[in-house]
């Protein structure tokens, strides 16, 4: 069994410079996901008002260490364990939004709900199903 994950981004985002929310849950910011034009057929079927969770890479956080298993976020008391917070210093840095479609131009899918730098590398996009039991993803396999 190969310890060895390799992944390509299949685009970047696209945003203002500045701060960004640290959760899609509270963010307001609007932007672009620009894929790779390979992968622009891809974006076939998505939909203004859609949800879609973004996988991406935490390209800018600071190497992993086992003094990073505890952290103490800003808006919890005490050190907790990694695994519990949203925190982009993981020992994989792998985060996941979950983003409005505002449109689809071309390889461009504009979103609202960014919690990205501009620049971040997307690794890939999926339909958020969890609060539509009718999509075609969530029906059971034969």
């Amino acid at each position: 069994m190969s310890g060895r994950v390799e992944l390509s981004p299949i685009g970047y985002v696209r945003t203002r410079p500045g701060r960004v929310p640290r959760s899609w849950t509270t963010s307001g910011v609007e932007g672009v996901l620009e894929v790779l034009p390979e992968y622009a057929e891809g974006l076939r079927d998505l939909r203004e008002g859609e949800r879609i969770l973004v996988v991406f890479h935490f390209h800018q956080s600071p190497p992993f260490g086992p003094e990073h298993l505890r952290q103490t976020p800003p808006h919890r008391e005490g050190p907790v364990g990694v695994f519990s917070t949203c925190s982009p210093l993981r020992p994989n840095p792998v985060g996941v939004s979950v983003l409005e479609v505002l449109g689809v131009e071309g390889r461009c899918v504009r979103v609202r709900g960014l919690d990205m730098l501009d620049g971040t590398p997307v690794l890939d996009i999926k339909p958020h199903v969890a609060a539509d039991p009718s999509h075609p993803c969530r029906r059971e396999r034969a």
